[in-house]
């Protein structure tokens, strides 16, 4: 059976700026909370869909130069923004059923390490956008 795999390199951007080139990895989770339906009588537990709570969490380089990670993030701290990713850097600008783009709109950062620092390593930070409305567009 064939199956179809692609190298990780995918593209994003945090409140309309590209982090791209700060990111080591990124993970965009569609979520839905179970509500569950069983009834009095019920032996075995039912679920059905409630309300959605997505999230993406990424990877990000630390660096305090304009324009990158910490000045781009600071101010969003306890608000909401938008994200978007996509398996390609084209698939940001042109999206297609292969490199779709995903956007999360309204989604909430609630912190930002200020610093992470071990000796001897690059100092990156990982961070958790979470809620907001998931669009995909392939076209």
């Amino acid at each position: 059976m064939a199956t179809s795999t692609y190298l990780s390199n995918p593209a994003l951007t945090i409140n309309a700026v590209n982090l791209t080139d700060q990111c080591t990895s990124a993970t965009m989770t569609y979520v839905t909370q179970p509500q569950n339906s069983s009834a009095f009588g019920s032996t075995d537990s039912f679920y059905v869909s409630g309300l959605t709570d997505h999230t993406f969490e990424v990877e990000l380089f630390m660096s305090y130069a304009a324009s990158e990670t910490y000045a781009t993030l600071a101010a969003l701290v306890g608000t909401q923004t938008t994200v978007t990713i996509s398996p390609t850097a084209a698939g940001l600008a042109t999206p297609t059923a292969t490199a779709p783009k995903f956007t999360l709109t309204n989604c909430y950062f609630a912190e930002l390490p200020l610093i992470n620092a071990t000796l001897g390593e690059l100092s990156t930070l990982t961070l958790t956008f979470q809620g907001g409305t998931l669009t995909t567009a392939t076209s």
